[in-house]
């Protein structure tokens, strides 16, 4: 019976990650064996989401990981104070930032494990405009978010159309929200869907820098298991062969 309602609480928050609020999560096409795709969404995180966001368990040296050189971390991804031992911590200060956003900005290191990429690649392509906010901006996947859109100007604003449907079947109200580009921005649509994609394939892989190390030799180590099992069924035979 416990396992049953363990396998039913675990499809039940399957189901929450798939569709939240109502709204239907897009999958995210990333790829943790991208090295490009990891780069340039390294670079995507320190131009936009480090000037507020930290990330304090990541350390700079660990993007040689990704194939980039110390002297391409210093010269593209450092600030002027930073090193490449140092970990990506935000500049700045939480009083600050509590004063201009109401709450403190979150570390973003786990990010990507406790949203899901899905959630974040939808999350980041789903800013409206919205002039009753403080920041002139909400998200249909999170209302009332408190962060700016920060790549306002390379997806365009977007706006929120709401239609209203009834259901000759029953008489009840469907609501049904889109959301509309009314001013282009720098990058297309495809081309910001790549770019988000790239940035949230970065945040989950700094949620699990060794993740491709570790499925890599647990398919090694799988393999060496099932050889060893084969030469003991043959020793085993050997050894009894004899015996009636």
């Amino acid at each position: 019976m416990k396992k049953i309602l363990a396998i039913l609480l675990l499809a039940v928050s399957g189901a929450a990650f798939a569709e939240e609020g109502g709204i239907a999560l897009d999958r995210a096409p990333i790829n943790p064996n991208d090295r490009l795709s990891l780069q340039r969404g390294a670079a995507a995180f320190v131009n936009h989401c480090l000037n507020c966001h930290g990330a304090n368990v990541m350390r700079y040296r660990r993007l040689e990981d990704l194939g980039l050189t110390e002297a391409e971390i210093k010269e593209y991804l450092l600030f002027t104070t930073d090193r490449v031992g140092d970990t990506m911590t935000t500049a700045l200060d939480p009083k600050i930032a509590k004063a201009a956003f109401g709450v403190v900005p979150p570390d973003l290191s786990l990010i990507g494990r406790s949203r899901s990429p899905d959630w974040l690649y939808s999350y980041l392509r789903s800013f409206y405009h919205d002039p009753a906010s403080k920041t002139g901006w909400n998200n249909l996947v999170f209302p009332s978010v408190a962060m700016p859109h920060v790549l306002w100007e390379y997806q365009g604003t977007q706006a929120l159309e709401v239609e209203q449907k009834m259901e000759e079947s029953t008489g009840d109200i469907r609501v049904t929200k889109k959301l509309v580009l009314e001013h282009p921005g720098k990058l297309s649509p495809l081309e910001y869907d790549r770019y988000t994609a790239d940035l949230v394939n970065y945040l989950a892989y700094m949620g699990e820098p060794g993740q491709t190390s570790r499925r890599h030799w647990g398919i090694l180590v799988m393999f060496f298991l099932a050889g060893f099992a084969v030469i003991t069924l043959m020793l085993k035979k050997e050894f009894w062969k004899d015996v009636h």
